[in-house]
C-alpha cells in the first residue's frame, strides 16, 4: 500500500505565472538572502539533515529475519515510563503528585446555540463558545477517585466489563481514570457505531453498566437497550435525559455527577477497592467494524504503559509548557494513548470536535473563534483524512487569490520546500506568508502527530510548509496498543513511518505469494512483525483469530502479524508498500492495489473521500457498471498532477499482471 508519491521537491512544487525577467531578478535576492542567513545557520546550528542521515535502527544480529530496534533501545526494549509506575492508576497518581495543581483537562462553555437557515432551505445548529475552564490534577484524580466509588457501590466489580460509549471529552477521561484506579475493565465503543455493532459488543462483554452522554441515550441507544438483557444502569455524563414511557424495567438512569456525589459519601467510610496488576485488562477496544461485526481487542496495563513510553520518547522536550487539542475519538488507541502520553508529563488537554476545531468548522458561528483560536495548541494529533481536507481548503484559498498574491504564496512555497530538503528553516517565510495559515490552528503548533493510515507526501511537505513544523508519521495498531513507529521530528523525509519505538522491535516474514523477501536488494521486505511489551493480549472471545495473529517466540516474547507489507531503508526507518488484503487478484491474475487507487484520487479538487472495490468479474460485465467513470480504469488509469488528470501505466497503480 505504498501510497506515496515522490518526495524529491521538484515533483511536488507548485506552478506560477511571473514574468521571466521578472522572475530572474526575484531569484537573485532570494539567492542573496539564502547565502546571508546560510553563514550563521552553518556555523552554529547542526543541519537537521544531518541529524536526518543518521541511523535511527539497527537489527539485532546478521540474520536476513532479525528484528530491528532503535538505536536508544538495543541492549533492551523500555517498558515503564517512570520507576515502579506499572499500572495506569500508578502512572496518574505519580502525575498528580508532581503537578497536583497544574490544569489538565479544559472545557470550552457554551454561551449560545442558534439554528440557521442555509441557502438550500436546511438548518445547521451554530454554537457561540466562550473561554476554556479547567480542572487541575487534583480536580481530576478526586473526581475519579469519587467515580470510582460510585460504580463500586452501583454493584461494578473488580475485573468485570464496564462500556463507555460517548464522544471525546473531560469526562471520558475522568471516567477512564476511574476505572484503572478500581479495576474496571473499560469497555471503549465508537460513538459512531450502528446500533448491531453496539449490540454485539455489549452482549458479548456482558456489561451491566455503560457511561454515555445525553445526546446518544436518546438517538442511539434509546432504540437498542431492549436487546441487551443484561444491562441495568446507564450512567449520562451531561446531566439526565427526559425519561420515556417505553424504557425497559429494571434499568436506572443516573448523571455522573450523582454517582460521583455517591462515591464521595461513601469514602468517608474508607471503603477499600481493588488495585489492578500490571497483567490485568485495563482496556476492551472495539474496532470500527468496517468489514462485519467489531473485534474487542484486550489490552492490559502494562501494554499502554510500554506503548505511551514509546510514543512519548520520540516527543522532544515534551512538559508543562505543552498545550494538546483532544478532538479525535478516545475510543481509537491514537488518540487515547496521545492524550495518556500528555497526561503523565503535565501537560494541559484541551477538549474540541471536529466540528468546533477552526473558526471555519461546520458548528461555528460565523465571527466567532473556533477552539484551536482560543487553546493555541502545541501538539495535535490527526488522521490523513483531515490533512487532506485542509491542504484542499487552503489551496482552493490560495486559486482565488490575485495574481499577484497567489505568485508571491508559491514562490516562498516552493522556495521553503528547496530548503526543508536541505535541512534548513525559512524564518521570513514563516514570519511574513505562512502566518496567517498557520493561524488555522491556534499558531502555536509545533507537532502534528499523524496515524490511522497513510498520509500522501503531497499533504505531508504541504502541512511541513505551511504550517511550519514537523508532523511525525507514526504507524500502530490497535492490537499493538498503538506502538509501532514514529518518525523523529528532524526527519522530513516523506513516505516513510520511522524507526521502531524504544518499547518495540519489528521484524520482516517472507510472503512467498506477493513476491516479498526479507533477502530482496537493495531492502529487505516482507509482512511486517511487531513484538514487545506493548503486544496485546488478543482478541475478547475469540481465540481463532487471536491463534491466527498472535504467537509467542522461544524467548516468550509475544508478536503481532500485521498483515502490512514493509520495507526497511539503510538508516533503519520502516516504509509501508502494501498490504496483503489490499491487494486484489482479478481474474486474469493480476493484483490491484486499491489502496493505490484511492490515495491517487482523493486529492482531486471534486473528490472529498473514495472507496475502492473490486470484484473478479469478466471485463465485458463491468463495462455494464453505472456510473460510467470506471471505464477510464481500462487500459489507463485516470491520475491527479498538479490539479489535472492525466494517463498513467497499469504498473503505477500496483499492478503486477495486465492481460
Amino acid at each position: 500500500m505504498n501510497n506515496h508519491v515522490s518526495s524529491k521537491p521538484s515533483t511536488m512544487k507548485l506552478k506560477h505565472t511571473i514574468n521571466p525577467i521578472l522572475l530572474y531578478f526575484i531569484h537573485f535576492l532570494i539567492s542573496l538572502y539564502t547565502i546571508l542567513t546560510y553563514i550563521p545557520f552553518y556555523f552554529f546550528s547542526e543541519s537537521r539533515q544531518e541529524k536526518s542521515n543518521r541511523i535511527k535502527a539497527k537489527p539485532v544480529n546478521s540474520k536476513p529475519d532479525s528484528a530491528y530496534r532503535s538505536v536508544n533501545s538495543l541492549d533492551g526494549l523500555a517498558s515503564v515510563l517512570y520507576p515502579g509506575c506499572d499500572t495506569l492508576d500508578k502512572v496518574f497518581t505519580y502525575a498528580k503528585n508532581k503537578f497536583k495543581n497544574k490544569r489538565l483537562l479544559g472545557t470550552r462553555e457554551v454561551l449560545n446555540e442558534e439554528d440557521e437557515v442555509q441557502p438550500n432551505g436546511k438548518i445547521f445548529k451554530k454554537v457561540i463558545l466562550g473561554q476554556y475552564n479547567w480542572l487541575s490534577y487534583e480536580d481530576v484524580f478526586v473526581r475519579a477517585f469519587n467515580f470510582g466509588n460510585g460504580l463500586q457501590m452501583l454493584g461494578q466489580k473488580p475485573k468485570t466489563n464496564i462500556a463507555i460509549f460517548c464522544e471525546t471529552r473531560a469526562e471520558w477521561m475522568i471516567a477512564a481514570q476511574a476505572c484503572f484506579m478500581y479495576n474496571f475493565q473499560l469497555v471503549t465503543l465508537y460513538a459512531t457505531l450502528g446500533g448491531p455493532a453496539i449490540v454485539h459488543a455489549l452482549n458479548e462483554t456482558e456489561v451491566t453498566n455503560i457511561i454515555t452522554s445525553k445526546e446518544l441515550l436518546q438517538t442511539k441507544l434509546k432504540d437498542i437497550v431492549s436487546l441487551v438483557p443484561r444491562l441495568r444502569h446507564i450512567i449520562t455524563v451531561d446531566g439526565k435525559p427526559p425519561t420515556w414511557s417505553e424504557f425497559p424495567k429494571g434499568i436506572i438512569v443516573h448523571t455522573m455527577a450523582a454517582v460521583e456525589a455517591l462515591g464521595a459519601k461513601a469514602s468517608m467510610e474508607n471503603q477499600p477497592h481493588s488495585k489492578p496488576l500490571p497483567s490485568d485488562i485495563a482496556v476492551i477496544m472495539y474496532t470500527s467494524g468496517s468489514t462485519g461485526l467489531p473485534k474487542g481487542v484486550m489490552i492490559s496495563h502494562s501494554n499502554i504503559i510500554a506503548g505511551i513510553t514509546g510514543m512519548a520518547e520520540r516527543i522532544p522536550e515534551l512538559g508543562e509548557e505543552d498545550v494538546y487539542i483532544g478532538y479525535l475519538p478516545l475510543a481509537h488507541v491514537l488518540e487515547l494513548s496521545a492524550e495518556l502520553v500528555c497526561l503523565s508529563h503535565g501537560c494541559r488537554i484541551g477538549y474540541s470536535s471536529p466540528q468546533t476545531l477552526a473558526d471555519q468548522s461546520s458548528k461555528i458561528k460565523k465571527g466567532s473563534k473556533g477552539d484551536t483560536s482560543m487553546l493555541k495548541p502545541t501538539l495535535m494529533a490527526a488522521v490523513p483524512e483531515i490533512m487532506d481536507r485542509i491542504y484542499k481548503n487552503v489551496m482552493n484559498k490560495v486559486s482565488e487569490m490575485s495574481s499577484f498574491q497567489r505568485n508571491l504564496f508559491i514562490l516562498a512555497y516552493n522556495y521553503k520546500m528547496e530548503q526543508i530538503s536541505k535541512g534548513r528553516n525559512t524564518p521570513l517565510c514563516d514570519s511574513f506568508v505562512f502566518r496567517k495559515v498557520r493561524s488555522l490552528l491556534g499558531g502555536n503548533i509545533r507537532l502534528l502527530l499523524c496515524g490511522g493510515a497513510p498520509l500522501s507526501a503531497t499533504t505531508q511537505r504541504f502541512m511541513n510548509i505551511c504550517f511550519c513544523c514537523p508532523v511525525g508519521q507514526g504507524y500502530g495498531l490497535t492490537e499493538s496498543a498503538g506502538a509501532g513507529t514514529i518518525s523523529e521530528v528532524w526527519d522530513y523525509n516523506t513516505g516513510r513511518v520511522g524507526a521502531p519505538l524504544v518499547c518495540c522491535e519489528i521484524k520482516l516474514k517472507n510472503w512467498e505469494e506477493g513476491g516479498y523477501f526479507n533477502t530482496d536488494k537493495p531492502h529487505p521486505r516482507g509482512e511486517i512483525l511487531i513484538g514487545g511489551q506493548s503486544v496485546t493480549m488478543g482478541y475478547y472471545k475469540n481465540e481463532a483469530k487471536t491463534k491466527a495473529d498472535f504467537f509467542e517466540d522461544e524467548n516468550g516474547q509475544r508478536w503481532l502479524c500485521t498483515g502490512d507489507i514493509g520495507e526497511f531503508e539503510p538508516d533503519g526507518c520502516l516504509k509501508i508498500i502494501d498490504r496483503k488484503k489490499d491487494l486484489v487478484k482479478l481474474q486474469a491474475g493480476e493484483y490491484v492495489s486499491l489502496g493505490k487507487v484511492e490515495a491517487a484520487l482523493k486529492n482531486l479538487p471534486l473528490v472529498d473521500n473514495i472507496c475502492a472495490y473490486a470484484n473478479s468479474v469478466p471485463w465485458r460485465e463491468v463495462k455494464k457498471i453505472k456510473p460510467s467513470f470506471l471505464l477510464p480504469w481500462y487500459p489507463y488509469l485516470p491520475v491527479p498532477q498538479q490539479g489535472k488528470l492525466h494517463r498513467t501505466t497499469p504498473e503505477e497503480w500496483g499492478v503486477k499482471k495486465w492481460q
